[in-house]
């Protein structure tokens, strides 16, 4: 079963992405932070860092280029693509919010396989 590190600030957005993924069969280990998805990222091995375009401490980007340096793959969910820089956002699969939960578990699969392929 693959490992996702789900990183998003909004509470609420978070629980409900962190329920569809359980749902959709991956285990999912949640935080609100950059730092905390950081220090996750430094102490377990994931499939997919999955993380939030802007939060209070950082960008997922951040966090996306962590996790590719690890080997990791990473999809970013925002509602603020359009403040990203664009160099930024080609080097990763972006899905807009508010994002469906059917699209959240496609994008997701859809890295995984693109990893292994």
């Amino acid at each position: 079963m693959p490992r996702i590190l789900l990183v998003e600030d909004d509470l609420d957005v978070r629980l409900v992405m962190e329920h569809t993924l359980i749902d959709g069969g991956y285990k999912v280990d949640a935080t609100g932070t950059v730092l905390d998805g950081c220090k996750l990222l430094e102490s377990r091995s994931y499939d997919l860092v999955l993380a939030d375009g802007r939060m209070s401490d950082g960008t997922g980007i951040e966090l996306a280029d962590k996790a590719r340096a690890r080997g990791t793959p990473a999809l970013i969910v925002t509602g603020y693509a359009f403040q990203l820089p664009k160099d930024d956002l080609n080097r990763f699969e972006v899905l807009l919010k508010p994002v469906r939960a059917p699209e959240l578990l496609q994008a997701v699969e859809r890295v995984l396989q693109a990893e292994n392929t």
